[in-house]
C-alpha cells in the first residue's frame, strides 16, 4: 500500500512536469513516459522504478532544462529510490 500511495505522488509530480510548458517539448515527453513506465502492470514495481530512473537521469543531463525542472527530476528520483524499497503488504 505504501509503495502504490509513493507511486501516486511521484506521477503527480511527473505530470505537473510534462504539463509545464516553460520545458522543453523533450522533457515533458520524457516525464510523460516516466509516468506511463511507472504505472504499467508487465514488470514488478522496482524494474518499473528503474526504467523510468534511467529516462529521468538522461533527462536531467539535458543541458537545456531549466533549473526548476531539473530540480524536480531530481526529487523524483530520489522517491523512486525508496518506491523498490517499499513492500506491498
Amino acid at each position: 500500500m505504501e509503495a502504490d500511495v509513493k507511486v501516486r505522488q511521484i506521477t503527480e509530480v511527473l505530470d505537473q512536469l510534462a504539463e509545464d510548458t516553460s520545458v522543453p517539448r523533450n522533457i515533458r515527453r520524457g516525464a510523460k513516459q516516466a509516468k506511463d513506465l511507472l504505472l504499467g502492470q508487465k514488470e514488478a514495481l522496482d524494474v518499473r522504478a528503474a526504467s523510468a530512473t534511467f529516462i529521468l537521469d538522461e533527462l536531467a543531463n539535458d543541458p537545456n532544462i531549466p533549473l526548476h525542472g531539473r530540480t524536480l527530476i531530481w526529487n523524483v528520483m530520489s522517491q523512486l529510490e525508496t518506491v523498490s524499497n517499499a513492500k506491498k503488504p
